[in-house]
């Protein structure tokens, strides 16, 4: 691309996928200028992290050529050649003494639909393995399982963002989008003038702010309590007569279990478990169904986030959440309806089209003959040939170097040292593998305990497609090379699928390989056949699904009804329970995880970009004042921290913020100031989510003899 030409492409960070245009920079430390651009989700806005996203392109500790485990313990660069030979060889090698199952794949919802397409191609129709699974699993997983059970289908977002300014009433069950993503607030500009925000957080977020004085209503819940409130709600709902019953009888199937089940959640009981009084309660469900079409109102939400799935009852808490919104009429129905906010760039599409251990392209179930002969005719082989379902990523990543367990892990877009729970186990479980291979930019903690890694490109030096949180599938266009040997993921499959005896059906060139993944997809929930690279560069706003050419998308789904059997939603029943492993004695204080405005997921991109450093520089741990009094912390001091697993350093920061019964941590740093150090890996036993949201700690104020210790531990491990 020519100095001073802009081209059009999508942030690299959350789902949110902000329009951005690059210019190229001609002698400049950053190839390229970033702007905001125009677009429906972001209306021309960018956070911090999307302004200086370009930083991360030339990190001076980009990696630029492949780097091979050296004897002594270090890295030395290699040529492609002499990697994937390496790669391919050691696969073949245990793949004949231990069979197929012997190596695994982890994926990431970062990953464009390309990537994340052939990545699971490559795992089925090369490896021919069932293990493959990725860090989607721990963001989405839970809403997805609930979306499938009760509408038959999983899209996040069922509606174009812009619809929730109309809304009377946004119900915001633990997200805190106003720094995962921040263009986001905008569309709730309309919603707080009306007073009907209403955020369920035990902190009070910048989010929960917006929902301040008469721009709406915070509940702050006992942690791991979220479900009670959405319980609570329903009851009164239906106790006062508040739901749309024409819309149930219509649309729905189920409403006298879940009517029998919330039966038992009145807003007194309800208050001695979540903590928030009976008549808060009360009157947030009426706010919500004064907002709703039945009662005359403009139109009302209801969202969740990570705060209600990430719970080993993430399941069920967003099936509660499903079964408040069905109650008051507002799937598929326009101008109000339910969704998850997705939080990956690519969370939607990552899970649509192959990485995660169960499902095939178009979001197709394994396990179901006509969705293996489809996909199998598309890339022309035996149905038969095709492994089944593998296991999610925490049972994937415990099981590694283990008995009969997978002996070789290939990466791909994800840090799971810092990423995933009870990270001390992960890295374990990693020390066990006979080969781990690490495709990344930087050496990031996951990469840096590799045999083998892999340079990749990064979003401004690509072409391909990603899937924003809305279901809408957008173009992300290459604006300037990579450095050195960076090469796509693309070309890496190609020449190992090559390697170990596929020669066909493995392309680097995006457009080539969306073409396939458009014919794999079609007739699946997720239906891109109607996609092309064509319609989508001349501007077209295409939410899948998509069927065929003509066809215009679906930007709001479920209007004409369900995709299950009889055409309805279905309501299930569900009740609350503890988190796994709650407060008690020597463990009497609730810690919840979370992210910060600057950094994103494990930061192995943003804790190289200097501004986001500067702006939020170490781990810190949030302590409401009386807590910290009678805990004898200080503002500034650090902190120890200890739950069932593991211990963290954090620097203590004291505010009002957060409950007295509860402290925050942010999850974006290793070391000794990783929170998923202390976080249980216990897992939802439907979507296979892990209880990252909240577990049982015990705070002490840490000596400097301590602090050392614990660092030198961590460094040595």
């Amino acid at each position: 691309m020519p100095s001073g030409d802009a081209v059009a492409t999508h942030c690299p960070y959350c789902a949110l996928q902000c329009a951005q245009s690059l210019t190229k920079t001609a002698d400049a430390p950053v190839p390229v200028t970033v702007e905001g651009r125009q677009f429906p989700t972001n209306r021309g806005g960018l956070c911090q992290k999307g302004w200086t996203s370009a930083e991360v392109l030339r990190a001076a500790d980009r990696i630029t050529s492949p780097m091979l485990r050296t004897e002594d313990g270090g890295f030395r660069e290699a040529d492609w050649g002499e990697a994937l030979d390496l790669v391919a060889g050691r696969i073949a090698q245990l793949q004949d003494a231990h069979g197929r199952e012997s190596i695994a794949v982890f994926g990431g919802g970062g990953l464009t639909n390309e990537k994340a397409y052939a990545l699971g191609k490559f795992a089925r129709v090369v490896l021919r393995t069932p293990f493959i699974d990725y860090n989607g699993r721990f963001c989405m997983s839970s809403a997805a399982a609930a979306s499938n059970r009760a509408f038959g289908m999983d899209r996040g977002l069922g509606f174009p963002l812009a619809d929730l300014g109309g809304a009377d009433a946004v119900l915001v069950m633990g997200s805190n989008m106003g720094v995962t993503m921040p263009p986001f607030v905008q569309h709730l500009a309309g919603v707080r003038e009306r007073g009907g925000l209403i955020v369920v957080d035990p902190r009070e977020t910048v989010t929960a702010k917006l929902a301040s004085g008469d721009q709406g209503i915070h509940l702050a819940p006992v942690p791991g309590a979220d479900m009670v409130v959405l319980l609570a709600l329903t009851h009164v709902v239906l106790a006062e007569g508040l739901a749309d019953l024409d819309y149930l009888a219509a649309r729905t199937n189920g409403l006298g279990e879940v009517r029998r089940s919330v039966a038992a959640w009145w807003p007194e009981r309800a208050e001695a478990v979540c903590g928030i009084p009976a008549d808060r309660l009360r009157h947030t469900a009426r706010v919500l169904a004064a907002a709703s079409p039945s009662h005359g109102g403009r139109g009302a939400y209801v969202l969740t986030g990570r705060g209600l799935e990430q719970m080993s009852q993430g399941t069920d808490g967003v099936t509660a959440a499903i079964n408040l919104a069905l109650c008051l009429g507002l799937v598929g129905r326009e101008g109000s309806g339910f969704g998850p906010v997705t939080g990956q760039g690519n969370g939607q599409g990552g899970r649509e089209h192959g990485q995660k251990s169960d499902q095939l392209p178009g979001y197709r179930m394994i396990t179901d003959p006509a969705a293996r002969a489809h996909v199998a005719q598309v890339w022309g082989v035996d149905p038969d040939s095709l492994p089944g379902p593998g296991v999610p990523a925490v049972k994937l990543l415990n099981s590694l170097g283990a008995e009969g367990g997978p002996r070789a892990l290939l990466v791909h877009g994800s840090n799971v040292v810092v990423s995933a729970p009870n990270a001390d186990a992960v890295v374990e479980a990693l020390s066990r593998l006979d080969l781990l291979v690490v495709c990344d930019m930087v050496p990031s903690e996951t990469a840096l305990l590799a045999d083998v890694i892999l340079p990749v490109t990064q979003w401004a030096e690509e072409e391909g497609t990603m899937t924003n949180l809305e279901g809408r599938i957008i173009r992300r266009r290459k604006a300037v090379d990579a450095p050195g040997e960076a090469r796509t993921e693309l070309w890496i499959l190609r020449e190992l699928a090559s390697r170990l005896g596929v020669a066909q059906g493995f392309s680097d060139d995006a457009e080539t390989v969306f073409e396939e993944l458009t014919r794999a997809s079609a007739g699946g929930k997720a239906d891109y056949a109607g996609v092309t690279y064509e319609r989508l560069d001349a501007g077209e706003e295409l939410h899948w699904p998509v069927p065929h050419a003509g066809h215009p998308g679906t930007p709001r789904v479920f209007l004409d009804g369900f995709p299950t059997p009889d055409g309805r939603a279905r309501m299930v029943a569900v009740d609350h329970h503890a988190p796994a492993d709650d407060v008690r004695a020597g463990s009497p204080t609730y810690l919840v995880t979370g992210r910060v405005l600057q950094h994103y997921q494990s930061g192995a991109q943003t804790r190289r970009v200097a501004e986001l450093v500067a702006a939020q520089p170490e781990p810190f741990v949030e302590v409401h004042p009386l807590l910290a009094q009678r805990l004898s912390l200080a503002e500034g001091g650090e902190a120890i921290l200890t739950t069932a697993r593991g211990r963290a350093i954090a620097r203590v920061r004291i505010t009002e913020a957060v409950r007295p019964d509860t402290v925050f941590m942010p999850f974006h740093w290793a070391g000794a100031g990783s929170a998923n150090r202390l976080t249980n890996d216990v897992t939802d036993p439907i979507s296979g989510m892990p209880e990252f949201k909240v577990t049982a700690v015990s705070i002490v104020a840490a000596t400097a003899p301590e602090v050392a210790t614990a660092t030198r531990e961590v460094s040595v491990r």
